[in-house]
């Protein structure tokens, strides 16, 4: 099964195991995410529901990509700017192009939020002093 997906401002079509580079996605190498802009979907002529389908990714690096150098020049004018620029990349590869929600969930667990202290209330918190204004000395005129 193939879908297309947007993130980052591009579309990419993808199926299960392949990789593709994205722009900058927040989180580390081997962790999953999961893809919910899926534009199209479908497994060779025909066409899927895409807002029943969920693509699940595993992260395999972060990287920068090629360096694009940025070249400016005024003529006669003994104007020359040179600067160069990287752009923030993530390296996916595709785990599961799959119908429902369900396979987003199986593919991604939620981590367990810690156990809040039901006993124990919060003190309120302490305004600071209020700074009194400096008093102005008369001798100081000249």
């Amino acid at each position: 099964m193939f879908a297309v997906v947007r993130t980052g401002g591009k579309q990419y079509r993808v199926a299960a195991g392949d990789k593709i580079a994205v722009e900058k996605l927040a989180g580390e190498a081997g962790e999953t995410v999961v893809l919910d802009d899926v534009l199209l979907a479908g497994e060779g002529e025909s066409l899927a529901d895409a807002s029943k389908v969920s693509v699940s990714a595993e992260i395999i690096a972060q990287a920068k990509s090629e360096k694009v150098v940025v070249f400016k020049k005024r003529r006669r004018h003994n104007y020359r700017r040179k600067a160069g620029h990287r752009q923030q990349m993530t390296l996916l590869r595709i785990t599961d192009v799959g119908e429902g929600k369900a396979a987003a969930k199986k593919a991604a667990p939620k981590k367990e939020a810690a156990p809040a202290a039901e006993g124990k209330k919060a003190a309120p918190a302490k305004k600071p002093a209020a700074k009194k204004p400096a008093a102005k000395k008369a001798d100081e005129s000249k």
